[in-house]
């Protein structure tokens, strides 16, 4: 464990003096590389090969990926309207795994119940985060009330020594960043690197009438850097998703961030009010 964490440590300085000399004209001085890293978003991608049907939904039929969501899968009462929900309540997370599409044994995944009460409380407290400056979020359900239930159903932690001994292998990052589409995985993904799913439902606070559903699997990738959209940004892309190769659940956690910050922003679109920060 602490040789583990001395290689970590020491790549994140490898990765901070290369971040500094990539966009050494993109960023002011460069004054730390840790202002750089940013929050660690894009560094997970959606894979519709691995989306799950466990039950929590009611229609998986009806799920369609939403533009408006970044791709990922929805469907919404043409009854809904929104503007008539004035607070959410946010449920506890529950979580129903199955055995990845691509088990070769079919054995449900197992996680230590304290990294799962880490990551559910994680989840939970970024949902809030995220939605109390777009809408007031309370303990119950009731009138005018939306209540948000999530169940994770995919999680599969990244494999450190896998991700460890792919980069001290002179030259095997050539591979890696190639081998996510070659095996059928998003760009910039290799296969030790960790995957989260989940199914998210929006009821009525005082009928439990189903309003609208999603589902999502993003998988973590480690070289992908969106190009387009300059040396700066994609450089951040870059380090965050390398580093959060090294971590078991930094791409469950990125993944979470994401989620949170869509759900956020689209409640925000749906009342006709200007997102916050």
């Amino acid at each position: 464990m602490i040789q583990a964490k001395q290689l970590f440590l020491r790549t994140r300085l490898v990765v901070g003096a290369s971040l500094c000399a990539l966009v050494a004209g993109g960023l002011s001085g460069c004054q730390t590389y840790e202002a750089a890293l940013g929050t660690g978003e894009n560094v997970t991608a959606i894979d519709s090969a691995r989306l799950t049907q466990s039950g929590f939904l009611t229609n998986y039929a009806k799920l369609k990926p939403v533009a408006e969501m970044e791709g990922i899968e929805c469907w919404r009462d043409t009854r809904f309207d929104p503007k008539k929900y004035k607070k959410i309540q946010i449920t506890p997370i529950v979580v129903s795994l199955a055995a990845p599409k691509d088990s070769k044994d079919g054995k449900v995944p197992t996680v230590d119940p304290a990294d799962l009460k880490q990551l559910t409380d994680y989840f939970h407290q970024t949902l809030q985060d995220s939605l109390k400056p777009q809408i007031p979020v309370v303990a119950q359900a009731g009138a005018g009330v939306v209540v948000l239930r999530i169940a994770l159903t995919d999680l599969v932690p990244t494999s450190v020594p896998g991700s460890v001994a792919g980069t001290l292998i002179p030259y095997a990052f050539i591979a890696e960043a190639s081998s996510g589409k070659a095996t059928g995985r998003p760009a910039g993904s290799t296969p030790y690197l960790g995957e989260t799913g989940m199914e998210m439902q929006f009821r009525d606070g005082t009928t439990g009438a189903v309003l609208a559903e999603c589902r999502d699997t993003e998988i973590g990738r480690k070289y992908a850097a969106e190009l387009n959209v300059g040396a700066a940004q994609a450089a951040q892309t870059w380090a965050n998703g390398y580093m959060s190769s090294f971590q078991s659940w930094g791409y469950a956690k990125a993944a979470f961030n994401k989620w949170s910050m869509l759900v956020a922003k689209r409640v925000a679109e749906l009342q006709q009010i200007q997102p916050t920060q």
